[in-house]
């Protein structure tokens, strides 16, 4: 809205053209999120005790975690609404990218949600049967994957990059595109939520990859840099980094708040939401395989689950003391700070062995 002000303002005084830069925006973006969830915080954290919509804690778990029961959750919409604040402020409107990845946020914002409010507030611990959840973010990813090829403006936007090789590119037909973008979507939302179980553990690791990845729409959309660095150049994607940095401000600011130890938990609301988001920009901005290396993490705590239920079904042995693995390490005697700290060093080594494929070609 203020991005459309100033053009309308560029009329009368020349100096508003400086909003015509994505760097500035994005840093705004970043500022105006932070400051948002820096503000509301506090009083979302009272509201959020005042109903008692506290944690719920596993008698199967670590025990270190018994002390967190009644720890205020949901609070995700926060950084749900500081990314969407920001992005409506600082985004050009016009741009379709921006309503696609709003929308993906909102829509997997309220699965989480409905989860959330059925197991905190009317005391099912089941919440959201998991056959609708899925059916949900199904009938959301395919949507928005049907939505992407049908409105694809080039032939770039449909075909699979393969990074560190320059000349490997897979044209992609509709099924396979959808099926792709459904998966990438889907998979990125289940394992950020998967992973979403220590303090802090989720929104850093979420915040390191939604910046390299506003770096990949800023370059995706300059055809200037795009052909230096032979990576796909898809006009109006660049419009993505305004929302990467709301996603990086919003984050951080909702860290203050949920550093060790937490004073507030994301909920399915938010790590349903962040991880959808993730997983439609990297697919706006082709970098499907970037994605997968940068939240490695995430990769690694789902595996870690499916692993253990397989494993079990099989042989009727566990592989981890417990699943996802960072509870298997707590179970090994790691103190939660030590394993959260731990997974940050290793996201932000994933992440640069990610903007390294972009000169690695």
């Amino acid at each position: 809205m203020l991005y459309h002000l100033a053009q309308y303002l560029q009329e009368f005084y020349s100096g508003f053209n400086v909003f015509n830069y994505l760097t500035l925006r994005a840093i705004l973006g970043i500022l105006t999120a932070l400051l948002i969830s820096l503000l509301i915080g506090p009083y979302m954290i009272r509201k959020l005790s005042a109903y008692n919509v506290g944690q719920t804690i596993r008698d199967d778990g670590p025990e270190s975690h018994l002390s967190k029961a009644g720890t205020p959750t949901m609070g995700g919409a926060l950084i749900i609404v500081a990314i969407a604040i920001s992005t409506l402020l600082w985004a050009d409107l016009e741009n379709r990218f921006v309503w696609v990845v709003i929308a993906v946020l909102f829509m997997y914002g309220a699965i989480g949600w409905v989860d959330d409010y059925k197991k905190l507030v009317k005391q099912d611990p089941k919440g959201l049967a998991s056959r609708y959840k899925y059916l949900w973010q199904s009938v959301a990813g395919f949507a928005v994957a049907i939505y992407l090829f049908n409105a694809s403006a080039s032939p770039v936007e449909t075909q699979l990059i393969v990074p560190f090789f320059k000349d490997i590119v897979i044209p992609l037909g509709m099924v396979s595109y959808v099926l792709l973008t459904y998966f990438v979507i889907v998979g990125t939302s289940n394992a950020v939520n998967l992973t979403d179980g220590l303090d802090g553990l989720a929104i850093l690791p979420s915040v390191m990859v939604a910046g390299a990845l506003g770096i990949f729409a800023y370059l995706s959309g300059h055809s200037g840099f795009s052909e230096y660095l032979s990576i796909p150049y898809i006009p109006g994607v660049g419009e993505l980094v305004i929302f990467c940095g709301a996603l990086v401000g919003a984050g951080l600011g909702f860290l203050w708040f949920n550093t060790y130890p937490a004073m507030v938990f994301m909920g399915d609301i938010g790590a349903l939401a962040l991880g959808a988001a993730l997983g439609v920009v990297a697919v706006m901005v082709r970098q499907e395989f970037v994605l997968f290396i940068m939240g490695g993490v995430f990769v690694i705590e789902t595996l870690s689950v499916i692993l253990q239920v397989a494993s079990f079904k099989l042989t009727g042995k566990r592989i981890f003391r417990m699943a996802p693995l960072h509870h298997h390490f707590e179970l090994k005697g790691w103190p939660e700070p030590r394993v959260i700290v731990r997974f940050w060093i290793i996201t932000v080594m994933l992440v640069l062995i990610g903007l390294a494929s972009l000169k690695i070609r």
